[in-house]
């Protein structure tokens, strides 16, 4: 389990945002809006080495493997099945990431991070059609209906102050997406594209990197 403090230190290592603590991220005391540099003694400092080519697209790599939440033999499987699909192979492997389960039901607001999706599929509280699904890893199709178990829905205090307070957020549901407020149930319009994701990902150095 990667602690607080931890996932502070993965987006400083890849100097951005990754939204691994959710709301979080979007508060004053996220470390990159604080400016803390990198940890180690190559943070951002003045004449620190530059990166390699490889090195470029070796820290694109993990920090998309951090932002989904995927180890490694993960992330290589879904590269495989998106370099055999038509299209751009990049394109195709955010569009499949994005398709994740855990990650629809952090996008719909009914978890406050990935990883919380994660933690809510596994143990059960998720359904895709009224069929609870356990892998996070789970890939949504058009027209699925994204919601919680009976059970879940059925606990009054856990409804009220935990998940209407989440999908009532301010953040703005991506419009592959519907969220459902009163039903507590998200739908998927359609699949995502690359225009979909504003995450600055570079993904044809992923490309590059596998192709060697």
């Amino acid at each position: 389990m990667i602690s607080s403090a931890a996932s502070c230190r993965q987006c400083r290592q890849s100097g951005e945002k990754l939204f691994l603590k959710g709301a979080r991220c979007r508060t004053s005391k996220c470390s990159i809006e604080k400016g803390i540099p990198a940890p180690g003694q190559h943070g951002k400092k003045p004449g620190a080495k530059k990166l390699s080519e490889y090195g470029k697209q070796l820290r694109e790599k993990q920090k998309v493997k951090l932002m989904y939440g995927l180890i490694e033999e993960q992330f290589k499987r879904f590269f495989k099945i998106a370099a055999k699909h038509k299209g751009a192979t990049g394109e195709n492997l955010l569009s499949m990431l994005e398709s994740r389960l855990d990650n629809v039901v952090f996008r719909l607001k009914m978890a406050i991070s990935r990883k919380q999706a994660r933690q809510m599929i596994v143990h059960g509280l998720v359904t895709v059609n009224g069929q609870r699904v356990e892998s996070p890893s789970f890939l949504v199709k058009v027209s699925d209906a994204i919601s919680f178990t009976a059970q879940t829905l059925g606990k009054k205090v856990f409804v009220e102050n935990v998940i209407d307070k989440r999908i009532n957020m301010g953040i703005k549901v991506p419009e592959w997406l519907e969220l459902k407020k009163i039903e507590r149930k998200g739908v998927v319009l359609r699949l995502p594209v690359r225009t979909d994701i504003v995450a600055p990902i570079e993904e044809h150095l992923i490309v590059e990197l596998y192709s060697k």
